[in-house]
């Protein structure tokens, strides 16, 4: 081989899914809407996060760590400017799920329904946990803790909800 030649090797082929145009700002707008009204009438539905289940959706989706940076960082402003926390700290957690997503998305099976449970389990606990990081750390909040029984259960509740969403989600994608 020569020195000027590198050898990159053989790549995987990585599926990227394209959407129906429109399906991800109505997707995102539908899920913001829904988590600003149901807290109101449904106490119980606080731990719900429905802009993280969109987010993560499209991160894993679309395999693109920079676009899936981007939606969260949109999706977590929007919500910021709907709900009652300081500006910022949505944006921040869903940024970094939104990469983080997109970057996994790429690397593993995420289409088997037992992956999307456990990765959006998993995503929901290091979304409260940067949350809850963040306000402590930027606006000495204490009152929110790390991890709880409620928050694990929350935790399940969004990965069973995502095990029903995720599918439905499928269904406006573009046929490759």
């Amino acid at each position: 081989m020569d020195s000027t030649q590198v050898y990159i090797g053989p790549e995987p082929h990585i599926e990227v899914h394209k959407y129906y145009g429109g399906v991800v700002p109505l997707a995102v707008l539908l899920a913001l809407v829904l988590q600003a009204f149901f807290p109101v009438y449904i106490r119980s539905a606080n731990y719900l996060e429905l802009p993280l289940l969109v987010t993560l959706y499209f991160a894993l989706s679309k395999r693109n760590p920079s676009s899936g940076l981007l939606l969260g960082m949109v999706i977590g402003l929007l919500q910021d400017s709907l709900s009652r926390t300081p500006l910022g700290l949505y944006g921040i957690a869903k940024t970094l799920v939104g990469y983080l997503g997109s970057s996994l998305g790429a690397r593993i099976d995420v289409e088997h329904p037992l992956s999307r449970f456990l990765l959006t389990a998993g995503f929901y606990l290091f979304h409260h946990t940067v949350f809850t990081i963040t306000a402590r750390t930027l606006l000495a909040q204490r009152d929110e803790s790390y991890f709880t029984i409620p928050i694990l259960i929350a935790a399940l509740v969004n990965a069973a909800i995502a095990i029903g969403l995720f599918p439905l989600l499928d269904r406006f994608r573009k046929p490759s």
